[in-house]
């Protein structure tokens, strides 16, 4: 038994999105009953639906076929129908194959790549190439113009405190946001955000005449955040694991305490990189807001557990639609 990723009921024999990777009951597994991210990328002009769904499929392709129209419908080793417009984007979308294990799987990629990072980050200091360190890793106003470090200082680390509470962060967040936007879109969101929160925490205390910067995925991580408080903002989250609260009250309470941060004390007050905090919110606030406006939905409860499912994050048993 199963929850549907739309409504939050139980199913016996669950579907599986073969596009976004979603859990369905029968009244949400079509792709336009629960606002699957390939339709977002069809528009239309292919005369078929963006999932490729066949007359006996129910989809927008109802009726149609190749010679209709509508995109030719080709089958992979594990005859799993696919077909539409995701197919010919320059990532593999479908189940199988090597590439096949990322799809809903970015989120346990990127909390990878941060426990690798901060192990040799852990090396460099250790063997006494703390500068060496500081100019792979750390984006710091002394060395504005080091761009690699806007991208390494996303999965980069100050400490394992840092990195452990941004990897429960992106553990319980990361792959619920991704379930709705699929992983390509997820992807862009991270990295963009980080990246962006990384050049702010530069660009910031420069524009001040004041020495900082920082590293950590903080930026990418309030980015999702913000998403999903757009998407659902009523969505009850526990904070420390015990007090329950609405979304939106955990993400103004944040904001609200590094704009106080930075105004008593400074951009860099406690340590903290509020200015890579808060351009990560307000990124990921932005991006919620446009995807609400094209009518996404977010999900009413959190969904925990499971951890990367192979081959599309799917788990065998399930029925794919």
């Amino acid at each position: 038994m199963a929850e549907c990723d739309e409504c939050g009921s139980f199913e016996n024999m669950p579907y599986e999105c073969s596009r976004c990777g979603g859990t369905f009951c029968t009244e949400h597994r079509l792709p336009e009953a629960h606002d699957c991210p390939a339709l977002n990328a069809w528009d239309g002009s292919q005369g078929g639906g963006a999932l490729g769904g066949g007359p006996s499929a129910g989809g927008p392709n109802a009726g149609r076929g190749p010679s209709a129209g509508g995109p030719t419908i080709r089958r992979t080793s594990s005859g799993e129908r696919s077909g539409g417009i995701l197919d010919r984007l320059p990532i593999d979308t479908g189940a199988t194959g090597l590439r096949g294990y990322y799809r809903n799987n970015m989120a346990f990629v990127f909390l990878l790549a941060m426990w690798l990072t901060f192990a040799v980050q852990f090396l460099l200091v250790g063997t006494g190439e703390g500068a060496l360190h500081d100019e792979l890793f750390v984006a710091h106003t002394e060395h504005p113009a080091a761009v690699w470090t806007y991208l390494t200082s996303v999965f980069a680390h100050g400490g394992l405190g840092h990195i452990a509470v941004n990897s429960i962060a992106l553990y319980f967040f990361g792959p619920i946001v991704e379930r709705k936007l699929g992983s390509k879109r997820f992807s862009i969101l991270f990295l963009g955000a980080g990246i962006v929160a990384s050049v702010g925490s530069v660009a910031a205390p420069l524009l001040l005449g004041e020495v900082g910067g920082g590293l950590g995925a903080s930026g990418a991580i309030l980015a999702i955040l913000g998403v999903l408080t757009i998407l659902n903002p009523e969505l009850r989250v526990l904070l420390f694991f015990a007090i329950p609260m609405p979304l939106w009250l955990l993400t103004v309470g944040f904001a609200a305490f590094s704009v106080f941060a930075i105004g008593v004390g400074g951009l860099g007050a406690g340590g903290i990189g509020h200015v890579a905090h808060l351009t990560g919110l307000v990124i990921g606030l932005a991006y919620g807001h446009h995807l609400k406006e094209h009518g996404m939905t977010g999900p009413r409860q959190l969904r925990f557990g499971g951890g990367p499912g192979g081959p599309g994050g799917g788990m065998g048993g399930r029925r794919r639609f």
